[in-house]
């Protein structure tokens, strides 16, 4: 991991980068090809749904499996009904074989509701799916790591919503809000008792040189697909990876530390504030691992 510079700056996987106005470059709405929902759509008005972020490379999704079955939970968790995954599949084949490289964004709502919070009885959900092409960017996992910092936005705590990808992301973007310094690439967020949860975009994690620690996401923060890869491949590699409350003490005292998410893969990092890191201490043979399963593309078996 050497070439570039840890301060040299990288550009913000949370932008769309397409080359549309607004960012896209192919939707359907539920199974049609146009850009436009109802305004009576309750995912426009409360948030009511998931979303999900995929890579696509060689035109072929990486990880659909995974996130398949994280949208499974939260349309259970949420009370949605689920989507039929042989219509989601056949409409990403539709818009997802164009790209060489890019994103594919799967939106779930409940679709169009009466006004006020009470849900409909009989929801009828809305499948919202976008392709992004990706912008080329230097590539922190062989260049040298990316530089990152504290927010001071506080991460959202439920229970009942942790893990899943609902749409309610506000802390998210909040928190985003406060650097536009192109030099950091992503800010570390903690809960209400001042434990880290994970990153505006990302899942966290911690070596000390033996072992992996990851914060829980038992009372907030997402269940990432890589962060699952990450966990499964620590097991295989005899490397105990403990998933408990993380304090910014245990940061502190920590070997290395990397970050995890669908469009990234992994990410070692370089500095967090005014602390350099060495990516090299990092558990490398594990983190190509992961890397490698994170942008392998395929296609499951209708």
């Amino acid at each position: 991991m050497v070439g570039l510079s840890p301060s040299s700056p990288i550009s913000d996987p949370s932008d769309d980068g397409g080359v549309s106005g607004a960012g896209f470059r192919r939707v359907l709405v539920d199974g049609r090809e146009h850009d436009g929902i109802p305004v009576g759509d309750r995912g426009l008005h409360y948030g009511d749904g998931l979303f999900e972020t995929i890579l696509i490379r060689d035109g072929m999704p990486c990880l659909w499996d995974r996130h398949m079955a994280r949208l499974a939970l939260g349309a259970d968790r949420l009370g949605l009904p689920r989507p039929s995954p042989a219509i989601l599949r056949h409409e990403a084949i539709r818009i997802g074989t164009e790209l060489d490289h890019g994103l594919l964004k799967l939106i779930l709502t409940r679709g169009v509701g009466g006004r006020g919070y009470r849900p409909p009885v009989s929801p009828h959900p809305r499948r919202i799916l976008l392709s992004y092409a990706s912008c080329a960017s230097a590539d922190p996992y062989v260049d040298g790591g990316v530089a990152i910092r504290f927010c001071e936005t506080p991460a959202s705590v439920n229970p009942h919503l942790a893990g899943i990808k609902h749409l309610n992301r506000l802390d998210a973007v909040l928190a985003r809000r406060e650097w536009d310094d192109p030099e950091i690439a992503e800010g570390l967020m903690c809960d209400d008792a001042g434990c880290v949860v994970g990153g505006t975009m990302t899942n966290l994690f911690l070596w000390d040189g033996g072992a992996l620690v990851t914060p829980s996401v038992t009372r907030s923060g997402l269940a990432g697909t890589v962060r699952a890869v990450a966990i499964e491949a620590a097991a295989r590699a005899g490397i105990a990876c403990v998933e408990r409350a993380v304090t910014r003490r245990m940061i502190d005292g920590a070997v290395g530390l990397f970050l995890t998410n669908a469009r990234i893969g992994v990410w070692p990092i370089s500095r967090l504030a005014d602390r350099g890191l060495d990516p090299d201490r990092l558990p490398l043979d594990l983190l190509s691992a992961v890397r490698r399963t994170a942008h392998t593309p395929e296609w499951p078996d209708p």
